[in-house]
């Protein structure tokens, strides 16, 4: 929810005028403190102008057809393993959200996409040296 918000430079108060709850609400709603109904979730989804389901697009499968994980016990948000774990999550990060209003700033749509590729390609090449190696990694003669 609060990437989403981000992307669309919306502040925790608009967002809950648009919901008719109060900023501290959605706090706790972006930190996970409050538990988000299905309809709450729905409201959500609305102001924020995306499906519902995009907000269950890194759901392991079995858990959006409604079977049970095999193995776990209810334990809540931020079961590790999850996609509710907060402390691993990237997404959740002040960097990441900042990186992103930063991107978004960018009005130039060509200079945005570059930055984009940029971005992928040493990520990419961090990555492989990361796992000791790999396609981008160069050899001793620079090829």
């Amino acid at each position: 929810m609060r990437q989403r918000r981000t992307e669309l430079a919306m502040t925790q108060s608009k967002l809950g005028d648009a919901v008719g709850l109060t900023f501290q609400q959605i706090q706790k709603y972006e930190r996970g403190s409050n538990r988000i109904g299905s309809s709450r979730l729905y409201e959500f989804a609305k102001a924020l102008d995306v499906p519902v389901s995009f907000f269950f697009d890194e759901m392991p499968s079995n858990a959006l057809s409604g079977r049970p994980m095999s193995g776990r016990g209810r334990k809540g948000f931020g079961e590790a393993g999850t996609p509710f774990d907060q402390e691993k999550d990237p997404l959740i990060k002040r960097e990441t959200l900042e990186l992103m209003r930063a991107y978004y700033k960018i009005r130039e749509d060509r200079v945005r996409k570059r930055i984009f590729e940029m971005v992928k390609a040493v990520g990419a090449v961090s990555h492989a040296a990361a796992l000791g190696g790999g396609k981008h990694r160069r050899s001793a003669h620079g090829d």
